[in-house]
């Protein structure tokens, strides 16, 4: 290391991401990717879009029992 850094040309916060905007890597076990993969053809979006379609059931379902 040195033992001086020059930053007057820094800019603060340039690498900085607010915590809401951060997403969460999911890992699915074996079985249910086997079947989402089946089921959507391999394709990200139609993968995504069935999985954000079954949570957002299961959180529905959630709200109405609690």
């Amino acid at each position: 290391m040195k033992d001086e850094y020059d930053f007057t040309n820094a800019e603060q916060g340039k690498f900085y991401v607010p915590i809401e905007e951060i997403q969460m890597p999911i890992y699915l076990d074996q079985d249910v990717l086997q079947y989402v993969n089946q089921k959507c053809d391999f394709d990200a979006d139609r993968i995504r879009n069935l999985i954000n379609d079954w949570l957002r059931k299961d959180i529905e379902i959630a709200k109405r029992i609690s």
